[in-house]
């Protein structure tokens, strides 16, 4: 198939007008035995007609929204070239293609022929010329809509990796100032686990230059990726005693790299009360081709809202339209106290 497409369209062109020649003539020859002088001359008047309403009439005319000029023109060259092959070419003069001069083929003189056996009747230039300018305005009709059909496919899909493109972008740096803080609180308490945080940093970095700028990525390797976030958010807790995470099922399958992170983040940075203590619930099941995310985090009163919370919330929603249109349910509830995420999206295989 790639190969073809390879083949330059006027190839395509030429060896069908070959083919419909070879078929018109093998009727004619086994009809009358004879193929006239002037056949060639016609079958080359009939393309002309084709490519003159293929290229110049319907796409300066037609698709130009020049309806009735096109229609006029197109009249007034079908009486052209119906005087052309009936009145300007002379009549055939039919000659055997038997060259045994002795025994030509009794064959009828060409004015008293029945009409089925006239090469006129091989040829109803009126009926016929309408016949070649309908077929041709149609396969040019057809072939504008496949071109601006695939233009606009082509157009949607730019579209869509751009707005990936900048969300992966704001993505990114929101991550990592998040990171950072859980360090930087790591190292103004002289933890020992800081050297061990860094080097968990380095891995979701590494995980993120080299992986995340893929289409997909396997779903084991997105699960490492949460849960090596999920143990770096851990070194800085006081009181992780109610974080948990599960993950149940068959992981080979891939998915759109970063695509669960936000929730997840979102729940450490709300689920930490004025006491120190986290209550975070992590629950991810692969069943029937589907991937379930469960996140439930309680809700500190007293945790102030900051004016990004909502970039990584909104961040996932639109990559979630864009990535899984009709293949995903999101369902978010908030009451004050607590705040759940239950996702369902169709996961694609490896």
């Amino acid at each position: 198939m790639n190969n073809l497409k390879k083949i330059p369209v006027f190839v395509f062109h030429i060896l069908i007008w070959i083919f419909f020649l070879v078929i018109s003539t093998s009727q004619i020859y086994y009809k009358i035995g004879v193929i006239p002088h002037d056949f060639i001359i016609r079958y080359c008047i009939l393309i002309l007609a084709f490519y003159l309403n293929y290229s110049l009439f319907v796409p300066h005319l037609l698709l130009n929204k020049k309806t009735v000029l096109y229609f006029t023109v197109l009249i007034s060259f079908s009486f052209f070239f119906t005087y052309l092959l009936n009145d300007i070419i002379p009549k055939p003069q039919f000659k055997p293609l038997n060259f045994d001069l002795k025994n030509p083929p009794n064959l009828p003189h060409p004015d008293n022929e029945p009409f089925f056996f006239n090469f006129r009747g091989f040829f109803p230039s009126g009926g016929l010329l309408l016949l070649i300018f309908a077929l041709s305005t149609s396969i040019k009709l057809g072939f504008e809509w496949f071109k601006s059909e695939r233009q606009r496919v082509e157009i949607e899909s730019e579209k869509v990796n751009s707005e990936l493109s900048f969300l992966k972008a704001q993505l990114n740096p929101h991550f990592l100032f998040n990171s950072l803080n859980s360090i930087y609180s790591l190292a103004h308490k002289q933890s020992k686990d800081t050297t061990n945080a860094i080097v968990i940093l380095s891995d979701l970095m590494r995980y993120m230059i080299y992986e995340a700028n893929k289409a997909l990525v396997p779903l084991e390797k997105e699960i490492d990726y949460i849960k090596n976030y999920v143990s770096l958010q851990l070194l800085r807790l006081k009181d992780s005693s109610n974080v948990k995470i599960n993950v149940h099922g068959d992981l080979k399958y891939s998915i759109e790299p970063l695509l669960l992170i936000s929730f997840i983040e979102n729940a450490f940075k709300y689920g930490t009360d004025f006491t120190g203590k986290t209550n975070v619930c992590i629950k991810i099941r692969i069943e029937n081709e589907q991937l379930n995310l469960y996140v439930f985090n309680s809700v500190s009163h007293q945790q102030p809202k900051s004016e990004d919370s909502g970039v990584g919330l909104q961040n996932i929603k639109n990559r979630l339209h864009l990535l899984y249109p009709n293949q995903h349910h999101l369902d978010i509830k908030n009451d004050k106290k607590s705040y759940e995420v239950n996702l369902t999206l169709k996961l694609k295989a490896l």
